[in-house]
């Protein structure tokens, strides 16, 4: 997704006013971290003296905010509790990340998989092509389902298990593929490693107490709720 297609879907999801208010607060934000002489260790600081995108207009920035929102938010956040799903279903490989926290990096990509934050994308073919035995031509709308990619027991040996260590862990589909590579992957999986090696070194027991409720969405596979009970 890039920063304009962010935008349509932001503001087809909420209301422009709403967002406009939300734009102005991330300007002045933008603004007073731009006057520092050093980006600070956060995303908006990086971004405002970043040579590509220090001088971006209004609505560059609405966009650029929006997907920082919708790519960077629901995206982590619903994989931190898909995470926490997993290795509740699978308590043996909970077990087994607790005594090896060296796994906490596969663990984070087999998270990514297994969750699939994003449903799927559509696409439109530049040129006539053959896939799977299907025809499919210039012009024509395709769908990528990524849940279903990661669901491939062609390409996954036991796709519906949660495994941590598996040989290839990031050989999978949820941050898409080629020049539609989300940009923002490394970031996703470094925020999912500090969460679970805090978890770790903090040794929290966390126990899933009730089934999760999702969005309701074809989009984005979301947990409105997961209750947990927490103990140091």
């Amino acid at each position: 997704m890039n920063s304009l297609s962010a935008l349509r879907l932001a503001s087809c999801s909420g209301d422009w006013t709403e967002l406009q208010k939300m734009a102005t607060a991330m300007k002045a934000l933008w603004d007073e971290r731009a006057k520092s002489n050093a980006p600070r260790f956060d995303l908006i600081s990086m971004l405002a003296h970043s040579e590509a995108t220090r001088n971006i207009d209004f609505r560059e920035l609405l966009a650029t905010c929006s997907l920082l929102i919708v790519g960077g938010n629901d995206t982590t956040r619903n994989s931190m509790s898909g995470g926490l799903l997993g290795l509740s279903r699978f308590p043996e490989q909970f077990r087994k990340l607790r005594e090896n926290p060296e796994l906490v990096t596969g663990t984070v990509s087999e998270i990514v998989r297994w969750q699939t934050p994003v449903i799927h994308m559509r696409r439109t073919a530049k040129e006539d092509a053959q896939i799977g035995g299907k025809r499919v031509k210039a012009g024509d709308k395709v769908v990528i389902w990524y849940i279903s990619g990661n669901r491939d027991e062609e390409a996954i040996e036991s796709p519906d298990q949660f495994i941590i260590d598996r040989r290839r862990p990031r050989e999978h589909m949820s941050f898409g593929f080629g020049i539609h590579r989300c940009l923002g992957n490394r970031l996703a999986e470094l925020q999912l490693r500090i969460l679970w090696e805090e978890v770790l070194r903090r040794d929290l027991r966390i126990e899933v107490v009730d089934k999760p409720v999702y969005a309701y969405s074809n989009f984005l596979h979301a947990i409105r709720s997961l209750p947990v009970r927490i103990a140091a």
